[in-house]
């Protein structure tokens, strides 16, 4: 059985990428047990639902990218290992 750390885990990764049959099924038969990991579903549903909206009525403007100055003040600002 997977560990509601897993399971959150899991699902926040199915929003971006889609599961095995494996980690599906083990987050199906978790979510049947679990109130709060259903609860973490529906408020995950819920931003992906939210973002989504938002993006579209940003329009192209949501979509800029960003100028090689601000990448490489990023790069810049990232601790080095």
């Amino acid at each position: 059985m997977l560990s509601c750390k897993e399971v959150s885990l899991l699902l926040s990764r199915s929003r971006d990428q889609r599961l095995t049959w494996r980690e599906r099924l083990g987050v199906r038969l978790h979510l049947l047990y679990c109130e709060g990991c259903r609860r973490l579903e529906k408020q995950l549903r819920f931003l992906h639902a939210a973002v989504r909206r938002f993006v579209a009525s940003a329009g192209p403007a949501a979509d800029a990218r960003l100028s090689e100055d601000a990448r490489r003040r990023i790069r810049d600002a990232l601790p080095r290992d």
